[in-house]
């Protein structure tokens, strides 16, 4: 089933939430770093059954071929960005079939539709398995259009969209894909009606193609792929000397898996990505065993041969699989040696006060592959500078400064805690706070809980987390830095680092005393932590968290500081997709302002049937109350003693310009002396006849002169009316 486009629109006062229900459970979620050609962002999630490639924004469908598409009929004449697809993966099928290959001609409107309240789906596209996908990698490569995708020389990036899925039937698959969506009259095929398994992936429906990486016993617990050029092939004649081909040589593919098979596997595949392999399997020409298995993998954008390990808790290791560890074999006739090389080993620091490391939840490269990001599943995160990005500090490669101290801890160069992790790393108070006592009886039962019990280092092995990092493109105002979303034990705990460079910059200041300030520069200096997000899951548990660069809405002219997150936070949930974005208007988005003003929903997102929280209105800030005793300077109405003032029969015998003399000031609270007299009259006879409608004329002037003193609230000082 398709992600719906619509989806279910929740505005707090911190962000909006967009909520995607699906009918599938889903395992991961990647942004593919390539738009379209038509301007749409790719989203790429992994589910039960294959995986499934979302078009959002851009361009949309023309009318009249969504119309055409559903009354069953082909388009006219192509465009010139028609894709051929061919059904049949074999040239000489393909040649005697040529009666039943499709033409696709994709047709869009000339406008983005710029008033929308967000960017709606414009294309959903599911490729089947047969089988669960767990995990997706995509190229480390800065986010671009389609015009700019020739990343290494590849220019078939700038057509084809390239990804590496892990399956749970232990099989990895390189699979290339159009970047141009397919029409609607393209998914309307009567042949694709006909075989329900037509549009399985393999297949070439939809012009795809997938290569089977072969070699593994287990499925994979993690991936990674990076673009390569191979050096020239050494070939050997005649006399047994080895020669350099003078081949050109094509842009390759290099991806690594790593397995729980045996005591650990990592394995890694050379791929051409111009499809000139025959069979559509390829063997792993580098397979490392390792001491234990590893947690994830990810290789360094600006140096590909380096893969950066992770292995928890013990250490992160960088690996290079173009450095041979032993000299170099001559019966070994590939680009690339036999078996890699270990670079350097770095240590997180131990749970204190017990002698075991803190487990490593996610480490990923920073600063264009200069240093390491990561995050420990205390609530600690960290950096360690490489190459020194850092002026204070000396680096860990290429200097004589000692990056490892005497207890075996690599030093991290700056490192905090994310806020509200302070529960794992103090479990006594939580114990505390439930309620248990420190003196446990020890009966059977009560020692069997005793001992399995967990308050050490071993209840940090079950925290989940991650951390996502997104090269800012040029258009933006932090070009060159980059922005990082890092989660940890799910929603709840969801933070983004706009611009990691100048956060980097302020913690090292803040460390040496020269101060902080949050409020200056274009980019705010700390953590943005993204809250209300347990509403968008409806309850779900957070799998993954991934970014979307916002292209459109942020340039070099508008500093993204002022104008929220430079990126679109997606949360996977077990069956929903939630994109966060930060709003620009709302309270806590501009750095160094107080208050917020909220914009008004256009005139679709009135319409449509939302769930919007809107804040509370603006309450002023004081209210005066004046019970002064002195006289008032201005009243608008009557005197509350007149208002109550009893009529009494000496009244026609005073003379009228002889002035009554009180017996007391006159304050607001005069009227109270007369209600006392009016309860201490004895009650006249019930033979006397009462004058009814004189009563109710006085109770309607009493009604008229407090509805005359409603009215005059809010013009001047507050008016207070105390009720009997």
């Amino acid at each position: 089933m398709a992600v719906p486009t619509r989806p279910r629109t929740r505005r707090t006062a911190h962000n909006t939430q967009l909520t995607y229900n699906l009918s599938r459970r889903i395992h991961t979620v990647q942004t593919y770093p390539v738009l379209s050609p038509q301007g749409a962002t790719i989203l790429i999630y992994g589910h039960e059954n294959g995986v499934t490639i979302v078009w959002r924004g851009g361009r949309k469908f023309k009318q009249e071929v969504v119309e055409e598409a559903a009354r069953g009929k082909q388009n006219g004449n192509p465009p010139e960005d028609a894709v051929m697809i061919i059904d049949s993966d074999d040239e000489g099928a393909a040649a005697a079939g040529k009666q039943s290959s499709f033409v696709d001609t994709p047709q869009f409107q000339e406008d983005v539709d710029d008033e929308a309240p967000y960017p709606e789906i414009t294309q959903t596209l599911d490729l089947a398995f047969g089988t669960a996908v767990y995990h997706l990698a995509m190229l480390p490569m800065t986010p671009c259009s389609a015009e700019d995708a020739a990343w290494g020389g590849a220019d078939i990036l700038k057509e084809k969209i390239v990804f590496t899925a892990s399956c749970a039937s232990r099989d990895v698959f390189l699979v290339t894909l159009p970047l141009t969506p397919p029409s609607p009259l393209s998914k309307a095929r009567d042949d694709l009606r006909q075989d329900l398994v037509a549009g399985t992936a393999g297949n070439g429906k939809w012009g795809e193609t997938m290569t089977l990486l072969n070699g593994q016993g287990k499925y994979s617990d993690g991936l990674a792929m990076t673009l390569v050029r191979s050096k020239p092939t050494l070939e050997r004649t005649k006399t047994g000397e080895r020669s350099r081909s003078t081949s050109a040589t094509s842009p390759r593919v290099v991806v690594a898996a790593h397995t729980r098979e045996a005591s650990g596997v990592l394995r890694l595949w050379d791929v051409a990505l111009d499809g000139t392999f025959k069979d559509r399997r390829v063997e792993a020409f580098q397979t490392e065993y390792l001491p234990k298995p590893l947690t994830s993998v990810c290789f360094n954008p600006t140096h590909p041969t380096q893969l950066l390990c992770n292995a928890s808790p013990d250490a992160v290791r960088i690996y290079d699989y173009a450095t041979a560890s032993i000299p170099h074999d001559d019966l070994y006739e590939g680009p690339f040696p036999s078996q890699g090389s270990w670079l350097i080993s770095l240590y997180p620091p131990f749970a204190r006060p017990s002698s075991s490391r803190k487990p490593v939840l996610a480490a990923s490269w920073i600063a264009l592959g200069r240093a390491i990001l990561v995050l420990l599943a205390d609530g600690q995160w960290g950096i360690w500078d490489i190459d020194g990005v850092s002026p204070q500090g000396p680096a860990l490669f290429g200097k004589s400064g000692a990056g490892i101290r005497g207890d075996a801890i690599t030093e991290f160069n700056i490192s905090g805690y994310v806020e509200g992790t302070s529960p794992l790393r103090t479990p006594a108070s939580n114990r505390a706070s439930g309620g248990n006592s420190e003196f446990v009886p020890m009966t059977p039962h009560s020692r069997r809980d005793a001992l399995t019990t967990s308050y050490g280092p071993e209840r940090l092995t079950a925290v989940k987390g991650g951390i996502v990092v997104t090269p800012l493109p040029a258009n933006t105002a932090t070009a060159g830095d980059e922005s990082v979303s890092l989660w940890i034990g799910g929603a709840e705990h969801v933070f983004v680092i706009p611009g990691v460079l100048k956060f980097w910059d302020a913690q090292v200041r803040r460390g040496a005393g020269g101060g902080v300030n949050i409020f200056s520069g274009a980019q705010p200096t700390r953590m943005v932590r993204l809250s209300d997000l347990g509403a968008g899951l409806m309850g779900e548990r957070c799998i993954d968290v991934g970014a979307i660069v916002r292209f459109g809405e942020i340039d070099g002219n508008s500093p993204s500081g002022n104008d929220g997150l430079p990126v679109e936070v997606v949360i996977c949930g077990e069956s929903r997709l939630v994109i966060v974005r930060e709003s620009e208007a709302t309270v806590g988005t501009r750095i160094g302002g107080v208050m917020g003003r909220r914009k008004r929903p256009n005139e679709r997102a009135r319409d449509s049937s939302a769930i919007i929280a809107h804040p509370r209105p603006q309450q002023p800030n004081s209210v005066a109350y004046n019970l002064s005793i002195g006289p008032r300077r201005k009243w608008s109405g009557v005197r509350p003693d007149e208002i109550f003032k009893q009529t009494n029969k000496d009244d026609s015998t005073q003379n009228k310009d002889e002035a009554p003399t009180p017996t007391r000031p006159r304050t607001g609270l005069a009227f109270v002396d007369k209600l006392s007299a009016a309860a201490d009259l004895e009650q006249e006879d019930e033979e006397d006849e009462r004058d009814i409608e004189g009563e109710m004329l006085d109770i309607m002037d009493i009604d008229r002169e407090l509805d005359a003193l409603d009215n005059g609230r809010g013009r001047g000082r507050k008016k207070v009316i105390f009720d009997s």
